[in-house]
């Protein structure tokens, strides 16, 4: 009896265990559970060599040793093939090349409302030489704030914003995105449905700039909602508009899509994570580190926060700030070179 229980949890173990490494497999990368616990492959990684150590002890005991190796087989492969991930997405890159003439290097970071200050932030805008920042969850004075600093020290950008339901006062800063953008890269402006939350993501707000004269990127300022239980469907949603908004072109996204690439699987066109951008950060060292929350280390975190770009682009470098500045999300910035 004993043994043909070992048996059976064996089986559900591996069934598991495939489940948690690759969920796109079986299609449930987008459905709760399984959506929660791919996001943190630094977590299980570290879950599937806690099981393998408790079986690696039980070998000792010699009636259960037959159950254990069996156990400490499917959890060493189930460590092996998450760590093979990671060693492909990358555990985590810190320094970005030198820029060039024509690189581009894009800043995302959700501040938490005013959890990081304008100061620090435009300090940090500053240190990266950015061309273009999101900022979900920042509000447009503070936006405002951070451009006549950037200005005085010979930065200048330009402030965009959405906000969702203006008529509520003192509403939460969740409802507000901004976005800065240097005008050497031309002269942008908000699109209308991005504007007035017709075409956008469902409870936070992205925003979607286009460039007046028509040369240069779009640029689309992302900020989808948790996948938390209750908001599943609506999370689902927004991923599918973000893929939207990166159809063949010249694009450039930056933000908060609260999911990694495994939940974007079934998103990815033409090689593409998501529609036909592909992530920066897998791309150059840092596919598993961390940006949320910032009380983890980076390798225990989830990588929600992302630079996605069309093939326009060639991904050079990226890194995920160590410095949260009081925000529960880490920055990261990437550097983008015009592809040849």
């Amino acid at each position: 009896m004993f043994r043909l229980l070992g048996i059976l949890f064996t089986v559900l173990l591996a069934i598991a265990t495939a489940v948690v490494v690759w969920p796109q497999f079986f299609h449930l990368e987008q459905t709760y559970p399984f959506a929660q616990l791919v996001a943190a492959r630094g977590i299980v990684l570290g879950g599937f060599l806690v099981v393998a150590v408790v079986a690696l002890l039980l070998l000792f005991a010699r009636p259960l040793r037959g159950f254990a190796a069996s156990v400490l087989i499917v959890a060493l492969l189930g460590a092996a093939a998450t760590a093979a991930i990671g060693a492909v997405r990358g555990f985590g890159a810190s320094a970005l090349p030198d820029a060039t003439d024509t690189s581009v290097r894009v800043l995302t970071w959700n501040t938490a409302g005013e959890a990081v200050t304008a100061e620090r932030i435009a300090q940090e805008i500053l240190d990266q030489g950015a061309d273009i920042v999101a900022l979900p969850e920042t509000t447009e004075a503070v936006g405002e704030r951070i451009a006549i600093m950037l200005r005085e020290q010979g930065h200048p950008m330009w402030v965009h914003h959405v906000q969702f339901r203006p008529d509520v006062q003192d509403g939460p800063q969740s409802w507000q995105t901004t976005v800065l953008v240097a005008p050497d890269l031309g002269e942008y402006s908000v699109i209308e449905s991005s504007k007035d939350g017709s075409n956008n993501t469902g409870s936070v707000p992205s925003v979607v700039l286009m460039p007046v004269d028509g040369s240069g990127p779009t640029i689309v300022a992302v900020h989808a909602v948790a996948p938390r239980m209750e908001e599943m469907q609506q999370w689902q949603s927004d991923l599918q508009w973000i893929a939207d908004q990166c159809p063949r072109g010249d694009f450039i996204l930056a933000g908060d899509f609260n999911a990694t690439v495994d939940h974007m699987a079934p998103l990815g066109v033409d090689g593409g994570d998501i529609g036909y951008c592909r992530d920066v950060a897998s791309r150059t060292g840092n596919g598993l580190a961390g940006t949320w929350p910032s009380s983890l280390p980076p390798l225990a975190g989830a990588p929600i926060d992302h630079v996605m770009a069309s093939g326009n682009w060639t991904p050079t470098g990226s890194a995920v700030l160590d410095d949260a500045g009081g925000s529960d999300h880490r920055a990261l910035v990437v550097q983008l070179e015009p592809a040849r």
